[in-house]
């Protein structure tokens, strides 16, 4: 289910798994369907979503996006007999309401940023006053990864907060966490974790982080600067222990939970959780994984995850760059012809295909290009040379996406005294 790059991953990661003897994508875009069957999909309506999976017989449904999962898609598909992909509703609420995921890390002792949710804005002035710049202020609510600023001047933060509750949204501020940030996916089985390999992401729209912050415009994996242990250590700190407190609240997460974090000086802080696979670093992580993707997916969905071997992976790096159309992040331009994007390594996201068989820009990110490599700077210049043919009016992508890391310009920061 769904219809971005992170979809287009999963779909081409399973069309070459010789243990997928079918697959459809649903509402998909130009892209599934070069590897998949269409079908079409309302993904908000649950009983729609179980209507197509019995009638297409799907052995197991996998959910993208984190809307359904927080609307009860997996729910409303598990209890039609069919294994799912994906936490419940109830479990979701860990990317569905900030608030909520605070509450589970400080009962299960996790670090994260301390935090303030503002729900009237006349409490507001009184909350910011209480921390110093960097600002960080966030929709507690589902944001695509676009509901977050960060900002040193503090009129810039308030106004964000004022626009969020304005629309109905509590504003949550956070104090700002130093040290680079990184992203870990892992397997969830209640209170069995498996770790992906670490990646890093880039959310501001423009080089060297500048400009707004968008759903993503970069990732890369895994990480050059970190030690060898570091997917064990933020398992053993971070993710094992919120996995165990979602079970002891009698909400067990099953599917892939994600965690955000900061690497600071001191130590691993959580910066967020999402329910699901995050865009962009999916396309990355996965072009990389040797383990068959179906075995993984299906083990999690059918509580087996503990008896499955370790998971294998290529040697080397991967890099994604995302192509946004003019105008992204703000209103982006749409029905822009796209040539160029059949090549190896170019996964569509906000792409389709029109009567006249062109395939047109329908979305801010328009397509993720991969490239591997037995390094990161190999990595980069791939992703790069298959970027090169993509024809696109207006459209824009970072050129830096990993290069502080190649250069080895990325530290962890040692605490003082």
């Amino acid at each position: 289910m769904g219809s971005g790059a992170r979809e287009h991953a999963i779909a081409v990661a399973l069309a070459q798994d010789p243990e997928v003897t079918a697959l459809a994508v649903a509402p998909g875009n130009a892209g599934t369907a070069a590897v998949s069957e269409q079908l079409g999909l309302d993904v908000t309506d649950n009983g729609a979503v179980v209507d197509v999976a019995r009638t297409w017989k799907a052995d197991l449904v996998v959910v993208g996006p984190e809307g359904p999962l927080v609307n009860g898609a997996a729910d409303a598909v598990r209890e039609a007999g069919i294994p799912c992909f994906g936490p419940s509703a109830e479990a979701a609420r860990i990317e569905g309401s900030k608030a909520f995921a605070k509450a589970v890390m400080s009962a299960a002792g996790v670090p994260t940023a301390s935090s303030v949710v503002v729900d009237n804005p006349a409490h507001l002035d009184t909350a910011l006053s209480v921390f110093t710049p960097p600002y960080v202020v966030k929709d507690d609510g589902l944001a695509a990864g676009k509901g977050v600023v960060v900002s040193g001047d503090v009129e810039v933060a308030r106004a964000h907060a004022l626009g969020l509750l304005a629309a109905g949204h509590p504003a949550l501020l956070e104090s700002f966490l130093d040290g680079p940030e990184a992203s870990l996916f892992c397997l969830v089985d209640d209170a069995t974790v498996v770790p992906l390999l670490p990646a890093q992401d880039f959310k501001r729209v423009g080089d060297d982080d500048s400009g707004p912050n968008t759903g993503g415009m970069g990732a890369y994996c895994p990480l050059p600067w970190a030690g060898e242990g570091l997917a064990e250590e933020l398992v053993a700190r971070v993710v094992a222990p919120v996995a165990e407190e979602m079970v002891r609240r009698g909400t067990p997460f099953t599917g892939l939970l994600y965690a955000g974090l900061a690497l600071t000086s001191q130590g691993p802080a959580v910066i967020e959780f999402n329910c699901r696979f995050g865009d962009p670093e999916t396309q990355a992580v996965l072009a990389l994984l040797r383990t068959p993707l179906s075995r993984l997916l299906l083990a999690t969905a059918t509580g087996t995850l503990a008896e499955q071997p370790a998971i294998e992976w290529a040697e080397g790096s991967a890099v994604t760059v995302v192509v946004a159309a003019e105008g992204y992040p703000a209103t982006p331009r749409l029905g822009d012809v796209i040539t160029g994007a059949e090549g190896e390594g170019v996964l569509h996201a906000g792409t389709r295909r029109r009567d006249d068989g062109a395939v047109v820009s329908s979305g801010g990110r328009v397509l993720s290009v991969v490239g591997t490599g037995t390094d990161l700077a190999a990595a980069r210049a791939e992703a790069y040379a298959r970027l090169e043919p993509v024809r696109l009016a207006g459209s824009h992508h970072r050129t830096d996406i990993g290069l502080k890391a190649e250069r080895g310009e990325v530290t962890v920061p040692v605490a003082q005294g």
